[in-house]
């Protein structure tokens, strides 16, 4: 087995834990169509060097037919797709996904050059819980700095509706459901929280005001999971009534200039998610650098947070942390699921 063929079949797995049996059957299927040498052999080519698993390229294949679906390109197989009114069965999923590849080979291949752009709004319901932690530890209004922000969505967290199970958050008329399930030591749902400021960076931004933009958001959603489908189409609406703009940098060049000086009366809070695998080693390091640096300027007035959900290694759950100064301390405050379905709290935020 290769690397290609690992990547793709990590993947599949990983799909069956987090429920999307569609996407499972549909990855293997084209695992199964590149080591028999058909459509998606020469599609995939390009991609058995390098890191194919770094690079998501299982789920860069799977976002272009569900994009070819969503946009009517490929009536046969959107049959088989629930997010365009189909019913997901196992029985020709692959044959008629391998018909779309022969007929849309141009498309494909320029889909699988783009990186994927995920900005899963569900991701916020579990951010949301260090968002609470740093308002109500320095009792001040946050100014919001993201970077691998993608479209934006999540810069809006404080405009969703979340639904925790036991306890609720956030604006009962918003078009964002944000559901997740929080379990242990959960943080306090009374703490309100105040956005003064926010900004965000990528190295390829999703411009939310291009329809095309918006389709290929759309299509890295797993198509038989509605909830998520909700959320992101609810944020796409949030969007258009407050929209923000994120700056095409790098992180690392873009967080030294944020943090350049103190911003005093106001909590500056520096957040990913799912981020970070990205940043090559030089990224990774000025941008490490420049937090720690703001963090030795910070006081009481001008206080910095680093909210960070990302998972230790490929085969863990992410985990969400915080760094907060004056003091610098790192905090493990949850361990969740990438998609934000559930956060287990492992320490009162």
């Amino acid at each position: 087995m290769n690397d290609l063929e690992a990547a793709f079949a990590h993947q599949a797995a990983g799909c069956d834990l987090l429920g999307s049996p569609l996407t499972a059957c549909l990855l293997r299927g084209l695992l199964d169509d590149y080591r028999n040498g058909g459509a998606s052999r020469d599609l995939l080519a390009p991609w058995e060097a390098g890191d194919p698993m770094k690079d998501a390229v299982a789920l860069r294949l799977a976002g272009a037919l569900h994009c070819l679906v969503l946009s009517g390109r490929a009536p046969a197989l959107a049959d088989y797709y629930p997010s365009a009114g189909g019913r997901f069965r196992e029985d020709g999923l692959a044959g008629a996904a391998t018909a779309v590849l022969h007929a849309e080979h141009a498309f494909v291949a320029s889909f699988l050059r783009n990186t994927p752009q995920t900005n899963e709004v569900g991701r916020s319901g579990v951010l949301i819980g260090g968002f609470l932690a740093v308002a109500g530890e320095t009792g001040l209004p946050l100014r919001c700095l993201e970077v691998g922000a993608s479209a934006g969505l999540n810069l809006l967290w404080d405009r969703f509706r979340y639904d925790f199970g036991s306890a609720q958050w956030g604006d009962p008329a918003s078009p964002v459901p944000v559901t997740t399930r929080w379990t242990g030591q959960a943080p306090d749902t009374g703490m309100s929280a105040v956005v003064t400021e926010r900004m965000g960076c990528d190295l390829s931004p999703v411009d939310l005001s291009s329809p095309e933009a918006a389709l290929r958001l759309r299509s890295y959603v797993w198509p038989d999971q509605p909830a998520r489908f909700r959320a992101v189409d609810g944020a796409l609406a949030q969007w258009r009534r407050t929209p923000v703009t994120v700056e095409r940098a790098d992180a690392g060049q873009w967080i030294r200039r944020r943090l350049a000086e103190p911003v005093s009366g106001a909590a500056t809070v520096v957040y990913h998610s799912i981020a970070a695998q990205y940043f090559p080693p030089e990224t990774r390091t000025m941008f490490e650098t420049a937090i720690r640096e703001a963090g030795s300027r910070a006081s009481a007035a001008a206080p910095v947070a680093w909210l960070r959900l990302e998972a230790p290694d490929i085969r863990s759950y992410p985990e969400l942390r915080l760094t907060l100064w004056p003091g610098g301390a790192e905090r493990l405050l949850a361990t969740a699921h990438p998609h934000g379905a559930f956060a287990d709290w492992t320490a009162r935020a």
